[in-house]
């Protein structure tokens, strides 16, 4: 979706006819940016992408150009992987790309490929993407048929394939390291820390890029327009716009094309047009559920980019912002959110596997009021010796929520503890 005054620059073709289709595509331009960047050197390009200051928009926000840089020199074979295991709750704008413009994603992975000379592209798609993954099937064969992957790509004496990987529905194989754990036909469990990057020793112990969708999306936009304006549609230290997922309490939720930094209350009132039923906003969710709540108040003059929202207490994650009003039972929301990674948790370390399930009971407990008066101190410390002692964030990605909700709305539970 976008609104008035929105940037259309990765979005520009959603939604139009054909645009799934390759040839429908190339007439829009698909193609032409790769085809561009073959002329260029590997490193030229890698430049290119650092000086955009295209950041990952998986979650950790790391300069895309800046990770691709990180691969070692003369170790062969090397790969890319595109991470579309959109998994985050309130995350759902890589999907719009897989089924509004497939062949922007492939081409950038490309473009991504070319500058590290990797020779094989591996798209992962969560596994409850069924028809998604159809349409990146379908515009992976056309793309091959047209001579865009293969040997030899178009003369250059390069060569490259691309294969489409699904998940089978695992949350923790948003995380890199599970990731390639799970192209690798293992279970997927993150990997020990170090080595902490993949770019060094990743698929089957060679050097891998990892990155998101919309950040390989944007690849062709940023060699279409160039660095300098690609940056100045975002922020001095994040370049170019973002798509924000904007659903809960408003009254036109949807994913919108927005400059990296818009001010939050841009995004909920203009574009979200206000709160449902013209109710008082309660609270924020910034970057998916994993992330620290904001009251309304540490909302107020809040710009959706990382080092603004990290300055608040939270973080811009998948830029998944979650509206809540005054409606919105905080004990409650933290049993939908704590029972969720319960769920997911894969099961490796102990104090994830454990402890979410005697977070998700102290918390059910609280909520239906059968709560004790130590329950809140003991979900509290439950949650920080959970935080920082798993292999990966799922750990924390409980953690930091938990806390937050405690640490901002604590009389909301112990009022139902009283009761």
């Amino acid at each position: 979706m976008s609104g008035n005054g929105s940037v259309r620059l990765l979005s520009r073709h959603f939604g139009l006819p054909g645009q799934t289709h390759i040839e429908t595509a190339m007439k829009r331009g698909a193609y032409e940016q790769f085809k561009r960047a073959l002329k260029m050197k590997p490193e030229e390009v890698t430049a290119l992408v650092k000086a955009s200051g295209l950041r990952g928009h998986g979650g950790a926000g790391f300069s895309a150009g800046l990770k691709w840089s990180f691969v070692p020199k003369d170790v062969f074979p090397r790969y890319v992987t595109v991470n579309g295991d959109e998994s985050e709750p309130g995350t759902c704008k890589d999907r719009l790309i897989f089924e509004y413009d497939p062949h922007l994603l492939i081409e950038g992975a490309l473009i991504c490929a070319w500058a590290v000379q990797a020779e094989r592209v591996y798209i992962y798609i969560r596994g409850e993407y069924f028809y998604p993954a159809r349409i990146m099937q379908t515009a992976i064969d056309e793309a091959r048929a047209k001579g865009f992957i293969g040997d030899n790509i178009l003369g250059s004496g390069w060569s490259c394939a691309v294969y489409l990987a699904t998940g089978a529905g695992q949350y923790i194989c948003g995380e890199e390291t599970g990731l390639l754990e799970s192209l690798e036909g293992k279970k997927g469990w993150p990997r020990l820390k170090p080595p902490f990057y993949p770019a060094a020793i990743g698929l089957w112990g060679k050097p891998t890029i990892v990155n998101n969708v919309e950040t390989l999306a944007y690849v062709p936009r940023i060699l279409e327009i160039g660095a300098d304006k690609f940056l100045a549609m975002g922020t001095p230290k994040a370049g170019g716009p973002t798509l924000f997922s904007l659903s809960g309490c408003v009254k036109k939720p949807g994913v919108y094309e927005l400059p990296t930094g818009v001010p939050l209350k841009t995004l909920i009132y203009e574009y979200g047009g206000g709160i449902t039923e013209n109710r008082k906003l309660k609270a924020v969710i910034p970057g998916g559920s994993s992330s620290h709540i904001l009251t309304a108040e540490e909302c107020e003059d809040l710009k959706l980019d990382f080092e603004s929202v990290a300055a608040a207490g939270s973080m811009l994650g998948s830029a998944a912002v979650m509206v809540l009003d005054e409606t919105i039972s905080i004990p409650q929301l933290m049993v939908w959110m704590v029972r969720f990674y319960a769920h997911e948790s894969c099961g490796q370390c102990t104090p994830c596997r454990e402890g979410t399930g005697w977070l998700l009971r102290l918390a059910t407990r609280i909520a239906d009021g059968r709560g004790r008066k130590r329950d809140l101190d003991d979900l509290y410390e439950l949650a920080d010796n959970i935080d920082g002692k798993t292999v990966c964030a799922l750990g924390a990605a409980v953690a930091w929520p938990t806390k937050s909700y405690i640490k901002k709305f604590r009389p909301e539970f112990e009022a139902l503890i009283k009761q």
